[in-house]
């Protein structure tokens, strides 16, 4: 784990309300996924930057125990040409610290690591955490990289 700045950046994608109440983002955020997957909402995405895909979890309405919003997408340039039926977002520089799941996503890898970050005593700021999907996601050995918003 460690804090690191990062810049400012712009996101394009699909977005879903939801909570971590009663389960229901084990419902939602998969099929989410499932939608980006099959609808191939990465080549609708105008201006990407590259085809890294981010998991941005964001408007908490306290905590990661109240309702939030996850946008499924990619960074972009700009937010000038947001598709209908996509969000856009612009995220502030912050700092940030940074947890790696390591093991395949679809057995649970990142879904665990959730689970570490939430009981442990980290100071955080619950204006904008994300995971991030690149090459390293696409490994017998994934490995993805989750940027938890903190107070520095």
């Amino acid at each position: 784990m460690s804090i690191q700045h990062h810049p400012a950046f712009n996101l394009i994608g699909i977005a879903v309300r939801t909570t971590n109440e009663n389960g229901q983002a084990a419902t939602d955020i998969p099929a989410l996924w499932g939608r980006f997957m099959a609808e191939g909402i990465l080549q609708q995405i105008p201006g990407r930057i590259d085809d890294t895909i981010y998991c941005l979890y964001t408007g908490y309405e306290k905590d990661h125990t109240r309702p939030y919003t996850t946008l499924l997408g990619c960074r972009v340039a700009n937010l000038e040409h947001i598709p209908e039926g996509m969000t856009g977002k612009s995220i502030e520089g912050a700092a940030y610290e940074k947890f790696v799941a390591k093991g395949d996503p679809m057995k649970g890898s990142v879904y665990n690591e959730w689970l570490k970050i939430w009981s442990a005593d980290i100071p955080r700021t619950f204006i904008a955490d994300f995971e991030v999907y690149g090459p390293k996601s696409q490994q017998p050995d994934a490995e993805v990289d989750i940027f938890l918003g903190v107070k520095f």
